[in-house]
């Protein structure tokens, strides 16, 4: 079954690209055709490499990896925010700051940082300061929770972006190349697709087009973590039943010595009592 019928694909107007001055001939391949001078996407391709984004998706996260996602403009936040904190993937859904992938080391400070305040507000710290302390204490927490919120729990840089208008979002797609992080994105008619691995043609500024293809990559994580679970129940079952194993080595191995230390013992000639002397 499809990630997204063709009806619903038409009805969230995903089919609606930009005008036709504003497109990127690069696109062509997925263009049907233009009316009023706005160009028309080919909805059977959307639904052709949506699906193939979202078996993309589900084998990523299966295999332990995390997908970032990047949608810094309105129509775009609520839903990725929604969909993430239900998946426990990472976001941005504000300002997109230089170095997030490629600087990650520095990032990691701030998500450190982060952590510490949340801790300090948890305990009533901010109380027992000064007024000018607690005051620029909560600044600084408010802004970290601003650039990093949905990225408080990363570790490590992740394994594939998703990303809204990769036009807008060019900093992330940069950073993203550079590093040789896949990249699958909504791809409009005026974006550039050379530079995204997982395409999916399709409007990226409408809500309701955003919500469906986000809903849709959702479900796919959703897959993908089962699969992750199950693999990881099997994985533990295995090595529980290899300690088990090894427990009943090392207990028949032990068994054996002491068997083996005991007909030895068994074996060892005892010792002749001293003969009673007699009266000469």
């Amino acid at each position: 079954m499809p990630a997204a019928t063709l009806r619903q694909l038409l009805e969230a107007g995903v089919h609606f690209g930009h005008q036709t001055s504003r497109w990127n001939p690069r696109m062509r391949p997925y263009i049907f055709t233009a009316r009023n001078g706005i160009h028309i996407i080919d909805l059977e391709q959307t639904q052709k490499k949506l699906d193939e984004a979202c078996v993309y998706v589900r084998d990523l996260v299966a295999g332990g990896q995390k997908l970032m996602f990047v949608g810094t403009k309105k129509q775009a936040q609520d839903v990725i925010e929604e969909v993430c904190q239900a998946t426990a993937q990472p976001y941005v859904t504000h300002r997109w700051m230089g170095g997030m992938l490629t600087n990650f080391a520095v990032i990691q400070r701030r998500l450190r940082r982060l952590a510490e305040l949340r801790t300090m507000r948890e305990r009533g710290d901010f109380e027992r300061m000064s007024a000018k302390e607690a005051n620029d204490a909560r600044d600084d927490l408010d802004r970290l929770e601003r650039s990093f919120a949905g990225m408080a729990d990363m570790k490590r840089v992740p394994g594939a972006l998703f990303v809204i208008d990769c036009k807008k979002e060019r900093i992330a797609v940069s950073e993203a190349n550079k590093l040789g992080i896949p990249i699958v994105a909504i791809t409009d008619t005026n974006c550039d697709p050379e530079n995204i691995q997982v395409v999916i043609p399709g409007n990226d500024d409408a809500i309701r087009s955003c919500r469906l293809i986000v809903t849709a990559i959702g479900g796919a994580i959703r897959e993908g973590l089962q699969l992750l679970g199950e693999r990881e129940l099997v994985e533990q079952r295995e090595q529980e039943r290899r300690e088990q194993e090894q427990s009943q080595r090392d207990a028949d191995a032990a068994a054996a010595a002491a068997a083996s230390a005991a007909a030895a013992a068994a074996a060892e000639p005892q010792p002749q009592p001293e003969p009673v002397g007699g009266g000469s």
